[in-house]
């Protein structure tokens, strides 16, 4: 059998094309850190399919959960087959659709209001107005760039993202904020949310500012990082619409099955409809 070996130009060669599929930045960010973890674990042995169901393997033991061990192997299947190597590839664990989100992880409403109010007490209105944005309109982190003074003016914004545009619209109270926050910063026009350097803020930044108000805020760190506001925004949405297909539609997503997880109640709130079930005498 042919030895195979992953190399650093393999590795390289498999980013780049990631970012020409225009895959979001943090897939492929989450992807390069499986594979080279996989790699590290490998170490000389050649890569055939039993060592990667031996990966399989180590991860469920090391107790990690099967939506991660899937994560991992989606990483590892896509690098196999960008190889050539359709072998290697190994089949994911089945899970049970899930029913409801853990509690632990979910940012509430009243979460949101103390973390706007926290970042605004202590002067990070950038930050405030950032995490209003990302939930007033649903937006993913990696699209905080499109929301630009143009689009401020225009109440709408172009999201250009894995080949595909969608038109997001923002709220009026929100255009009208995010151009006194321009003007006050001098930016006549371009991207909004800028570091002092005048670059773009990253979505580690992001994320950094975000988990920093935790403790002063009084919210779990667990529950605290961008993708969550945007999961508010879908609940929010749903609740005033209850028209999922459209919810889809201004989240990006291709598939509603995708649009259903970000529907998903907590397991308090399953708890109580099953209560009010009075199926118990």
């Amino acid at each position: 059998m042919e030895y195979r070996k992953i190399t650093t130009e393999q590795i390289a060669a498999y980013e780049h094309y990631l970012q020409t599929e225009e895959r979001a930045p943090a897939t492929a960010e989450k992807y390069m850190r499986h594979i080279q973890r996989f790699t590290l674990w490998l170490g000389e042995r050649s890569v055939v399919r039993e060592a990667v169901t031996g990966w399989k393997e180590c991860l469920l033991a090391q107790g990690r959960a099967p939506a991660t061990v899937n994560g991992a192997l989606a990483a590892l299947n896509g690098f196999f087959r960008f190889l050539g190597w359709e072998d290697c590839r190994v089949k994911f664990l089945k899970i049970q659709r899930r029913m409801f989100r853990e509690q632990s992880r979910e940012l509430t409403r009243a979460d949101y209001d103390r973390l706007i109010a926290t970042a605004q007490e202590r002067s990070q209105n950038r930050l405030a107005l950032l995490m209003e944005t990302i939930c007033a309109t649903g937006i993913r982190v990696s699209e905080v760039k499109y929301i630009t003074v143009e689009a401020a003016k225009a109440g709408r914004a172009e999201i250009a993202l894995k080949g595909k545009i969608r038109v997001i619209l923002i709220p009026n109270k929100l255009c009208r904020k995010l151009l006194k926050y321009a003007k006050k910063n001098k930016t006549a026009s371009g991207e909004i949310f800028l570091t002092r350097n005048g670059t773009p803020m990253s979505r580690r930044q992001i994320w950094a500012e975000m988990k920093g108000l935790c403790r002063a805020a009084g919210v779990a760190p667990s529950r605290v990082f961008p993708h969550n506001l945007r999961h508010l925004f879908a609940g929010a949405f749903y609740r005033a619409t209850r028209d999922i297909v459209k919810l889809a539609d201004v989240l990006g997503h291709s598939s509603i099955e995708t649009t259903r997880i970000y529907l998903l109640t907590s397991g308090a709130e399953h708890q109580r409809q099953l209560d009010r079930l009075g199926l118990v005498s």
